[in-house]
């Protein structure tokens, strides 16, 4: 006989891990499985924009980094257009621009790296209130149930920052700092240091989506 939904007991959870990286990073692995490995470089030799590497670790809540994580960041082109069939704006779309990518953290040090542009400001979902420049990172590792969604503004950006619908819905307004990546030079190369800290008094702010 079989038994209403209702008198079914809920399956035990599962995390991400350990063999995260087999399925999803498998080179990172030692595993050459893909054709094309989608990494962390975006983009090309003729991607338009400012070249900038977005780099940080994933903090514990006893502030040690994890060395097992993965992160996937998309993001909109320099014109603030997405690379995909659902972004209707009047802009450019920049062929040579993936938008996307996805890497393990160092399992030395524990950060995690990509290679990318810039992005303009994007229409939010109203229409006619614009976003301010931003990645999304998504985040999973042993130990979380569910992927973690983020953004990382612009430490340079702060007056479309000072606008931006999505900080400014984010009480204590002191939060709202834990979105931030902080601009920097290494070498010739920009750099946005964004460390994602899952617990404890800097813990970074996390989306519903």
């Amino acid at each position: 006989m079989v038994q209403p939904l209702g008198y079914l007991k809920e399956t035990a959870s599962q995390t991400a891990g350990p063999y995260v990286h087999i399925g999803l990073v498998p080179r990172q692995a030692g595993f050459e499985v893909f054709k094309n490995n989608f990494g962390e470089a975006m983009l090309g030799p003729k991607t338009k924009g400012e070249r900038i590497i977005v780099e940080g670790q994933v903090i514990d809540g006893a502030g040690a980094p994890l060395r097992d994580a993965l992160i996937e960041i998309w993001q909109a082109n320099a014109a603030g257009r997405y690379n995909h069939p659902a972004d209707r704006q009047n802009k450019p779309i920049d062929e040579d621009f993936r938008g996307w990518g996805r890497a393990g953290c160092d399992f030395e040090s524990g950060r995690y790296r990509f290679r990318t542009i810039k992005p303009g400001a994007v229409v939010g979902r109203s229409g006619y209130r614009p976003m301010a420049p931003h990645v999304n990172l998504w985040i999973v590792a042993r130990g979380i149930n569910i992927g973690l969604s983020t953004r990382m503004y612009f430490s340079d950006e702060e007056v479309a920052n000072a606008t931006d619908p999505v900080l400014n819905i984010i009480e204590p307004p002191s939060r709202r700092k834990t979105l931030i990546g902080q601009r920097q030079m290494r070498d010739q190369d920009v750099l946005y240091s964004f460390d994602i800290h899952l617990q404890g008094e800097q813990e970074t702010v996390f989306f519903d989506v």
